[in-house]
């Protein structure tokens, strides 16, 4: 007797010891699409037929066409977490406790382009309070490319702190490093220290240009030059009465920072 497609995916499914809840995690859909494929009432989309057929090992012609099973070598059961793993295109949980409106946690990754929105979001794009993503964006943010109120990615951009390959904001530090403070290989901003340092106010690095300017070598109103690059051979005092001349309101604690990286 003929059976469709509907009646062999159950038959298939059973036959793999899976309920319907395993083989919608294996497939990475929700357990009310396996039911309604299963009851005729859908059918899978192209990507998630494939995968069935890759899971049941059996083509796609036998499977939705009735064309006659082909003889292949019998593999042995996957545990579902196995096979879940294995096959899994797509995962999304949205955890049912919210904060106004927004869930506490949602994960949404996969192949393609998926977007996971919550107070802790992890996602191929993520957004929320602390934010996990290839892209992510909102308070505290961690991926390849990051923008919140801290970042830290291999671009990172932030209002407060950016750490990364390069970064940019109030204070950044990376290999390239643009905001107020600016810490790096490549270091601009209005304080800079860095191999090159470029900065509006203070400039310490092996090549320092700023309106002071400190290191081997250097461009700047003021200047002090380190030869050799041999911090040790300023004297922090040095620095602070330099700094104090030329800014007497900045910050101490800003002018202790920068006066720490020389010799007391």
């Amino acid at each position: 007797m003929h059976m469709d497609f509907a009646e062999k995916l159950q038959n298939y499914r059973k036959q793999k010891g899976m309920s319907q809840e395993n083989l919608a995690e294996a497939i990475g859909v929700s357990r009310q699409a396996v039911s309604k494929w299963e009851s005729g009432q859908s059918y899978p989309e192209t990507e998630k037929m494939i995968a069935l057929c890759e899971l049941f090992q059996v083509s796609m012609d036998h499977l939705v066409r009735g064309e006659p099973a082909e003889q292949r070598e019998q593999l042995p059961l996957e545990p579902n977490w196995l096979a879940a793993t294995r096959y899994r295109y797509h995962y999304e949980y949205k955890s049912k406790a919210t904060w106004f409106g927004v869930p506490l946690l949602h994960i949404n990754v996969g192949r393609g382009i998926y977007v996971a929105k919550g107070i802790v979001a992890i996602g191929n794009i993520s957004i929320g309070v602390l934010s996990l993503g290839l892209i992510a964006l909102g308070g505290l943010c961690l991926g390849v490319v990051a923008a919140g109120l801290i970042s830290l990615a291999a671009i990172a951009i932030a209002l407060i702190l950016a750490l990364g390959g390069f970064a940019a904001g109030f204070i950044a530090a990376g290999g390239a490093a643009v905001g107020v403070l600016a810490s790096g290989g490549l270091a601009v901003g209005v304080y800079s220290i860095g191999g090159m340092a470029i900065a509006s106010r203070i400039a310490i690095g092996g090549y320092a240009s700023g309106h002071i300017a400190i290191g081997d070598a250097v461009s700047g109103a003021y200047s002090l030059t380190i030869p050799n690059g041999d911090f040790t051979g300023v004297q922090a005092n040095q620095v602070r009465d330099l700094i104090h001349q030329e800014y007497p309101k900045m910050w101490n604690p800003l002018v202790e920072w920068m006066a720490s990286i020389f010799r007391k």
